[in-house]
């Protein structure tokens, strides 16, 4: 993300009439645009990848997912974020072409230069949804997936995955083994020499 100097502050009201008339995306957060850059084949094959499993899976229990180009209110004043996969199985967002607002599952695919904020504040932002059972970050230069998820006392508990098994969406009741995540995904021979 980079904040858009254009701009000191903006209503979300403005916000949500301006950015659909620009060319590229951007999130707005606290008053402020943050441009979206683009990401790495590994960041573009795992999302594509996760997504076409969800898409399947999906098509006949009433949920929808959706990746990267829709963005998700957290609430009407903010923020407005674009995970790279959302799923919602809520009724209530059928009635929105522009946002989903009842996520049960978000899905980060971490780069360098966002993993601290997906971890961090972006997490904290989502957690406020309460709709959200999930929030899963994916590694894009290594295999391996964090998959957070609410328990029924509404506290978070990571359950991490490795090569070798099977990740685990309880919010949606899909499995899929984590090397059909990385499927064909090469990643840069200079971080993985010894």
């Amino acid at each position: 993300m980079v904040a858009n100097p254009q701009f000191n502050f903006m209503a979300p009201q403005e916000y949500l009439e301006w950015e659909p008339t620009q060319e590229i995306r951007y999130e707005y957060i606290d008053g402020e645009v943050f441009a979206m850059t683009g990401g790495t084949k590994p960041h573009n094959r795992i999302a594509g990848n996760l997504y076409t499993a969800l898409d399947s899976y999906l098509a006949e229990k009433g949920c929808e997912v959706y990746i990267a180009d829709v963005k998700v209110q957290v609430s009407p004043a903010g923020p407005y974020n674009y995970p790279d996969l959302v799923v919602t199985c809520d009724s209530r967002d059928r009635d929105s072409n522009q946002f989903v607002q009842y996520p049960c599952l978000i899905v980060e695919v971490l780069s360098p230069s966002t993993e601290a904020y997906d971890r961090g504040s972006n997490f904290t932002r989502y957690r406020r949804l309460n709709t959200l059972q999930e929030y899963v970050l994916i590694q894009s230069d290594q295999v391996g997936v964090e998959c957070f998820r609410r328990n029924e006392q509404g506290l978070w508990v990571l359950y991490p995955y490795e090569a070798g098994e099977t990740l685990t969406l309880e919010s949606v009741g899909f499995s899929l083994p984590v090397e059909a995540l990385y499927r064909q995904v090469r990643f840069d021979s200079k971080e993985h020499e010894t």
